[in-house]
């Protein structure tokens, strides 16, 4: 079998020298090539072995690694768990007082409310004395008006017919006046007369202005 070194000198033989440096470079290359097989494939085994023992303790690590991580995952986990059962107790807790805080201001405002009502019943039963001492006051006041007319129709019928007693006398005083042809006796009768109706007049005027105060 020929060489790659012979190849190479065949193919630019025309240039022996060229030809001959080609192919003395190109074997040289080839004994390389063979060692470096040799070692390469040692070396492969090698670096192998040590790939695999690395492969190993990173799998033992990254098992590791993945425990530990685990065991946080663990740890964590129960650290939220005892978080949210603290949390729920606090919002137990809130939920117990806002509770009693309902319950109390309930409390109050039922009391309150009692009071207002107690209050409005106090003052309907005031109003309620009050309206009752005002009508009263008005039947008394009603009863005392009443009282003050009678005795006023009473005093105007007194003075009605002693007015009308003076009026006849005096009539009958100017009638015998007349017939005398007593002139003076007439003008005294007349101005009495006039006197007597002046006076009945002024009294009818002060009651009217005393029921219309």
């Amino acid at each position: 079998m020929m060489t790659l070194a012979a190849k190479v000198y065949e193919a630019f033989k025309e240039d022996e020298n060229k030809a001959r440096v080609l192919a003395d470079v190109i074997e040289r290359i080839e004994i390389g090539m063979s060692d470096v097989d040799i070692v390469t494939s040692h070396d492969l085994t090698r670096t192998e072995l040590t790939l695999i023992k690395e492969i190993e303790q990173n799998r033992a690590n990254f098992a590791i690694e993945m425990e530990k991580v685990r065991n946080e995952i663990k740890q964590t986990e129960l650290k939220l768990v005892k978080e949210i059962e603290k949390v729920r107790n606090e919002i137990k807790e809130t939920e117990l007082k806002l509770v009693k805080e309902i319950e109390k201001v309930r409390s109050d405002l039922s009391i309150e409310i009692e009071k207002v009502r107690n209050e409005i019943k106090e003052t309907e039963l005031k109003l309620v004395k009050e309206i009752e001492k005002v009508r009263n006051e008005i039947k008394e006041t009603e009863l005392k008006l009443i009282r003050e007319i009678e005795k006023v129709r009473s005093d105007l019928t007194i003075e009605i017919e002693k007015v009308r007693g003076d009026v006849a006398q005096a009539r009958s005083d100017l009638t015998i006046a007349i017939h005398s042809n007593n002139v003076s006796a007439i003008r005294w009768l007349v101005g009495l007369m006039i006197t007597q109706l002046i006076a009945v007049s002024g009294l009818l005027v002060g009651l009217f202005q005393y029921f219309l105060k």
